[in-house]
């Protein structure tokens, strides 16, 4: 479990499947209101206490984004709206409204060019060569669409990209809007192609 505090009245959490998998819940579990997933959330809100000093005095907006075979981004947002007495307020009774949305996309980050061109050459060998490259806060990103990875073949290139990278805890929105595109399309390819092929 990774937290990161994105305002002062939002956080983000990042869930590995290993995380829930500890927990003994799946990430269908996710969408149902059992007290697994209760504890989780209580587990979520008593790390970001101790960790980012995020309390939780009022009501919750809570986005829960399921990222394709690499885990879950939790974004709590604190509405705003404090309660006079705290003896009024029970942990049990968090009053919450959830969004859950599921992104088929595969984002991952890697700490350097140098893994990127070696990741490609492994990619080239699953012929995968579509993919997208961004560059953000002294890290390179890989955003692989739906359509640039086909259903049987994610469970070989899951591992392979955990081997040079991890699974992106930044959304795609922020890499997007403040770091730089570097290739829009083909990023493995063009890669492959300048740095492995050609030399």
């Amino acid at each position: 479990m990774r937290l990161e505090r994105l305002t002062y009245n939002k956080i983000k959490v990042f869930l590995t499947f290993d995380d829930l998998l500890e927990r003994g819940l799946t990430k269908e579990d996710l969408w149902q209101d059992a007290p697994k997933v209760q504890q989780l959330f209580q587990d979520m809100m008593d790390e970001a206490s101790i960790e980012l000093g995020f309390e939780v005095d009022g009501p919750l907006a809570v986005e829960v984004y399921s990222l394709q075979a690499q885990g879950m981004v939790v974004i709590v947002t604190k509405e705003g709206v404090h309660l006079e007495d705290d003896d009024d307020f029970l942990d049990e009774y968090i009053e919450m409204q959830v969004t859950v949305d599921e992104s088929l996309d595969i984002f991952y980050e890697f700490n350097s060019f140098e893994d990127v061109i070696s990741l490609s050459n492994q990619l080239i060998a699953l012929e995968i060569e579509g993919g997208s490259l961004y560059f953000f806060q002294n890290h390179y990103y890989l955003l692989f669409q739906d359509s640039d990875i086909t259903g049987r073949l994610i469970d070989d290139v899951i591992p392979v990209l955990a081997e040079f990278g991890n699974s992106a805890t930044v959304t795609i929105y922020r890499v997007c809007e403040y770091g730089k595109e570097i290739m829009s399309e083909n990023a493995v390819k063009q890669i492959y192609t300048h740095f492995i092929k050609n030399q």
